[in-house]
């Protein structure tokens, strides 16, 4: 293997592996104290300082602009922030990346020796922890002693670079072309989605002697530009307002850019008569510039804010059939068997949303992914809503046209609805967070545990196509089969504790929390089934085939 090829690999891989450590923090992080950061960043978005503020201290904690972008975007895709209070704390997020990437840089010399310790530390913590914020800790230590490590093997890679005549003339190009050094800048910082990895790399050079401070400016300066790119292209898909966002810092870093490209010549000019080492003017002028962008449009962030609602207007909303309630027509109320069977349609519509909100909860448990379940919140309002109007709407029939069979099927009607609607409180208060505790926590299931819950998840399944025959019919047999799948879910239901207790507790291919979580989703999914089959029971009750009570007498027992 030749040395310029030997070079390259060990760039690349001192690289991937910073990514990876920045990747293991951001990830130890989130998994440990996302909610708390998330919270931190809310409560402090009073004003525009303190937003600014914010953003700064949290990125800091965080050590990823760009997760910090992705978040608050999430954040005002939902409504929960507005534009200019984002924007600045995208700019204060900026500033916090700039302090890290200076922190690695400036503490570079120590990075042999503490690189070893954190891995060490990080390994030990990780490995030896049940507990998943302590295990959250020893990622983010064994993903720091990567990136010091990482630091390490980039400047011992480059190192040869310094004698390359042809590394030499192509850097040299660069230092000679400012707009050509922007431009690769910037595609580095987008390919890496991480500036901090970028100006390491561009530090290491100027560490050895590869790279003059008059050709780390422009590449600089296009890192800047392009660090912004990662999280416009990760909100591609999101809700215009979490789509402004990161365009709007791009617009911000990218005009301070374009102009620092523009006074290249001064900005060396200065560096020159400062007595400092070319490191620390490379280090300074990121974090000038970070400064100075959060400087020059914090205050004008509103007007940004309004040029970026012209230049990127609210899409028109997508027609979502199930958004609210089409049929409960005022008009029908005066004959009420029309406006009985309205109000029977909204209801097999709300099992329908259920439904919907149903198949999300099991998508996360599967896939094991959080994003799953965010629109399991406005689901459930949904159906609150769904059962307000169907209640409103019922009670708005004249009395003096109601049969007696007019009320009995309004009655039934209700308890279908609110059945229905309790269903969704259990999946949405109880269920939706057992499944997050089961991500967050990174909770594994045996196979046999995952089986069970398959199957009583399917029972669920075909108690909610029930629904629509037994309500829209009024058919006896299937109120009776919907009501019948309330023992067919206790049964398996035993069963499948009956055999997990008779382990002793204990299941080879799951830890105790995982033992623990399954019994919570079993008794989880039990409410759900329960709430939906119990819908029947008017129907059957009416036809005489419900009985007073399970309970046998005393006497009959003995």
């Amino acid at each position: 293997m030749t040395s310029g090829t030997s070079v390259i690999i060990e760039l690349l891989g001192g690289v991937a592996l910073l990514l990876w450590g920045v990747r293991m923090i951001r990830t130890g992080v989130m998994r440990g104290w996302g909610e708390r950061l998330q919270r931190f960043v809310e409560q402090r978005l009073s004003n525009r300082l303190a937003a600014f503020g914010g953003g700064v201290v949290a990125t800091a904690m965080l050590g990823s602009a760009t997760a910090m972008a992705l978040i608050i975007a999430g954040l005002a895709g939902s409504g929960a922030i507005g534009g200019t209070t984002g924007l600045a704390v995208l700019l204060g997020a900026d500033v916090g990346s700039a302090l890290v990437s200076g922190l690695f840089v400036s503490g570079s010399s120590l990075s042999m020796k503490l690189a070893p310790f954190c891995l060490f530390a990080g390994y030990v913590t990780f490995g030896l922890s049940s507990e998943f914020r302590l295990r959250s800790a020893g990622r983010i230590v064994l993903g720091l002693g990567m990136m010091l490590l990482a630091l390490t093997m980039i400047v011992a890679a480059t190192a040869p670079l310094r004698g390359a005549t042809l590394f030499h003339e192509v850097l040299g190009a660069i230092a000679g072309e400012p707009i050509l050094g922007f431009l690769v800048g910037a595609v580095l910082a987008w390919l890496c989605h991480s500036t901090l990895a970028v100006i390491l790399l561009v530090s290491s050079l100027l560490i050895n002697g590869s790279l003059e401070v008059a050709g780390a400016i422009p590449l600089i300066l296009g890192i800047n530009f392009g660090g912004g790119l990662p999280a416009v292209a990760a909100t591609c898909e999101q809700p215009m307002p979490a789509r402004r966002l990161p365009v709007a810092n791009l617009f911000c870093r990218g005009f301070l850019a374009l102009a620092g490209l523009l006074l290249g010549r001064t900005i060396v000019e200065i560096a020159d008569t400062l007595s400092i080492e070319p490191l620390h003017i490379a280090v300074g002028l990121h974090a000038v510039f970070n400064v100075t962008v959060a400087t020059v449009f914090l205050p004008f962030s509103p007007a940004v804010m309004r040029l970026c609602e012209k230049l990127m207007p609210d899409a028109a909303a997508a027609d979502d059939p199930f958004a609210a309630p089409r049929y409960l027509d005022r008009l029908s109320l005066e004959t009420p068997t029309i406006a009985l069977s309205n109000a029977v349609t909204e209801t097999v519509r709300m099992s329908e949303i259920l439904e919907r909100m149903f198949r999300l909860s099991l998508m996360a448990l599967k896939s094991r992914r959080l994003e799953d379940l965010k629109d399991v919140a406005a689901i459930d309002v949904r159906l609150g809503n769904y059962l307000a109007s169907v209640h409103v709407y019922l009670g708005q029939l004249p009395a003096d046209r109601l049969t007696s069979s007019d009320s009995r099927r309004a009655f039934e009607v209700l308890h279908y609805a609110s059945n229905l609607e309790h269903a969704g409180d259990v999946i949405k208060l109880s269920l939706a967070n057992r499944i997050r505790a089961t991500i967050k926590q990174d909770t594994r299931f045996s196979s046999s545990q995952t089986a069970a819950l398959e199957a009583l998840c399917e029972v669920i399944s075909l108690s909610l196509r029930l629904v629509p025959a037994a309500l829209t019919s009024r058919d006896v047999t299937a109120a009776a089969r919907l009501a019948a799948q309330k023992d067919r879910f206790r049964e398996l239901e035993d069963s499948i504790v009956n055999e997990h207790l008779g382990r002793d507790q204990v299941d080879s291919g799951a830890d105790g929390r995982g033992n623990a979580l399954f019994i919570d989703l079993v008794r989880d999914l039990h409410r759900i089934n329960s709430h939906i089959a119990a819908a029947g029971y008017p129907l059957i009750q009416a036809a005489g085939l419900l009985n007073a009570s399970r309970i046998r007498h005393v006497t009959e027992a003995r």
